[in-house]
């Protein structure tokens, strides 16, 4: 590992470094789209950079969590929910994806959210670990919700309360080291 690992809200330059990323860390242990095809843009419409906090190191993208407001009306503005992870393949287990997840739960503090959920599925019991690790309970279970790779999948509702605790010191458009 080089560096400290730096943690950003996406930038549209990012575009391109962020859907290879997705491409190279594409699995159907964690997805329940198909795979992204080469030369699709990272960001959309529905996905802008916005939405995105970035990991790098030494100048290097190496993971994104997105953080959306899960029902975008006044009665859910205090709940925002992760709806993507991707860590690089060769700096996982080194605290990005942590690192990540508490940005992540930084900045849905800061916009005034009091609650941040995700979904992750019933086969992807290392995240789940990560998640727990990190604050997050299961709320909720929703029996052979998705048919996946021939199975039926469970998908897991997990949530955590959100305290001052989790106000970042500054979250800005610039970098904060972890």
């Amino acid at each position: 590992m080089i560096g400290v690992t730096e943690i950003r809200i996406a930038r549209r330059e990012d575009d391109e470094a962020l859907a290879d990323l997705d491409r190279r860390t594409w699995s159907p242990i964690h997805a329940v789209l198909p795979e992204p095809p080469p030369g699709k843009p990272f960001f959309d419409v529905a996905h802008p950079p916005g939405q995105h906090l970035v990991a790098e190191r030494g100048g290097r993208v190496v993971g994104y969590v997105r953080l959306v407001q899960p029902v975008p009306e006044p009665c859910g503005d205090h709940v925002r929910q992760i709806q993507g992870l991707a860590v690089d393949t060769g700096e996982r287990c080194a605290g990005v994806g942590r690192a990540l997840i508490e940005a992540a739960c930084a900045e849905a503090a800061r916009q005034g959210a009091r609650r941040i959920t995700l979904r992750v599925l019933g086969w992807n019991t290392a995240a789940q670990r990560l998640y727990e690790r990190a604050g997050f309970k299961i709320e909720g279970v929703l029996r052979e919700e998705f048919h996946l790779d021939g199975q039926y999948v469970d998908d897991i509702l997990m949530a955590r309360s959100l305290r001052s605790r989790d106000l970042p010191k500054a979250m800005s458009p610039e970098a904060t080291s972890i």
